[in-house]
């Protein structure tokens, strides 16, 4: 039985003229006000008691453009506004599943700008890629090939708060599959001064990018801080220095955390983790810089999308099991143990721990342990092409 394709996003900068530029900054605009008016309709249905669903707002989004005062929404491609109702019908969506919060008005300043294109909002052709409303196509640069033979079937436009433009193609890689499958399992505990610790014994050093241009990013804010508030030119010229320290800084980590996950993905059948709750733990203000510059929720988000891809199996271990406090030797649990105590000795049979590499032989045996009999498991999500769930969670171990 064929299995489907993994539909995956290329994402390319690209250098707009002027022109396009500002047709793009135009669409952004009605995108953002069309998603905040229908947004504003659907709330005061809400209240009514009514539900308003995705075909009444595309049917005020035409009453709209009939009035002279919305009549400028009609100089921009009618595909992304069509497309931007789309995704707050599957805000609304994911809001009565319960998954997610109610759906939140997009600000000019602050909300990210982007513009969703389908098939019939633009024009791929040898390697050219054509918007609506403009004569000439977008000046990419094509720093990875895309697969061969292949067409995007959706496009996304996006500049971000650096100025810097890119274009998102979403395309069926007929090149991911799944890999060779293997005896490998390996537990990964993650930590601040190193930021994986290997079952292995392997430790990962922590690059803390955010930390090696802190002083770069505190003189720019503190510069941004004393230009007058407004839409003045010195202000936005000081905002964009700040946006560039932290895209650098972004940019560098993201990179970093690919090449972990896939050597990692590559390497083994299956990676044990630790399900932990990043957000109640940044909450501390203590750790909470360290902790959001490790982007320990993204190493995890990467790890299992590409375990989905590639045929391989992630397994979560609940947060409240003992995992540095069990001795990975014979078993016995220790009282309690502060963050400090990198090493300890086991009193049973007196074998002496690196904190760090005992708690990631322990995640693994848990996860073999869950593997081999089933007990506990509980699936979360399942492939797009049907595939068994590759992340499942050990249940709680009382200390």
């Amino acid at each position: 039985m064929a299995t489907a394709q993994v539909k995956r996003a290329f994402k390319y900068r690209f250098y707009p003229t002027d022109g396009q530029a500002a047709e793009l900054s135009r669409t952004f605009g009605c995108v953002r006000k069309v998603y905040n008016m229908a947004l504003a309709a659907r709330t005061e249905a809400w209240a009514r008691q009514e539900r308003v669903n995705y075909n009444a707002t595309s049917a005020m989004l035409t009453a709209w453009k009939k009035t002279e005062e919305l009549a400028f929404l009609n100089e921009v491609s009618s595909v992304p506004l069509q497309q931007c109702l789309r995704h707050l019908q599957a805000a609304f969506t994911n809001f009565f599943g319960k998954r997610a919060r109610y759906p939140r008005f997009k600000s000019k300043k602050k909300s990210r700008k982007s513009a969703e294109y389908t098939t019939s909002g633009f024009r791929f052709q040898d390697g050219k890629l054509t918007l609506a409303k403009m004569s000439r196509p977008l000046d990419i640069v094509w720093s990875r090939p895309l697969p061969e033979g292949v067409k995007p079937s959706t496009v996304t436009v996006s500049q971000d708060a650096a100025g810097r433009w890119y274009v998102s193609m979403l395309c069926e890689d007929a090149g991911v599959t799944p890999l060779p499958v293997t005896d490998t399992a390996v537990g990964v505990d993650v930590g601040l001064d190193h930021l994986l610790t290997l079952s292995t014994g392997e430790k990962i050093a922590n690059p803390r990018h955010e930390r090696r241009d802190r002083a770069r990013l505190a003189l720019a804010q503190r510069r941004l801080a004393k230009k007058a508030k407004g839409d003045g030119a010195n202000r936005a010229k000081a905002r964009r220095k700040v946006a560039k320290i932290h895209a650098r800084i972004a940019d560098r980590r993201r990179d970093g955390l690919h090449k972990l996950t896939t050597r990692l993905v590559r390497e083994n059948q299956t990676i044990v983790i630790e399900d932990l709750t990043v957000r109640n733990m940044v909450s501390n203000r203590s750790p909470a810089r360290a902790i959001s510059d490790a982007a320990w929720s993204e190493f995890r988000s990467m790890l299992e999308y590409k375990a989905q891809w590639y045929g391989r199996e992630v397994i979560a271990v609940d947060r409240f099991f003992p995992s540095s406090r069990l001795c990975s030797t014979c078993g016995t649990l220790q009282g309690k143990m502060p963050l400090r105590v990198r090493t300890w000795t086991c009193d049973n049979c007196g074998t002496t721990h690196d904190r760090d590499v005992n708690a990631a032989k322990n995640l693994l045996a848990a996860g073999r342990a869950v593997s081999a009999c089933g007990a506990g498991v509980r699936p979360q999500r399942s492939s797009p092409g049907g595939r068994s769930a590759t992340k499942q969670e050990v249940p709680r171990r009382e200390p």
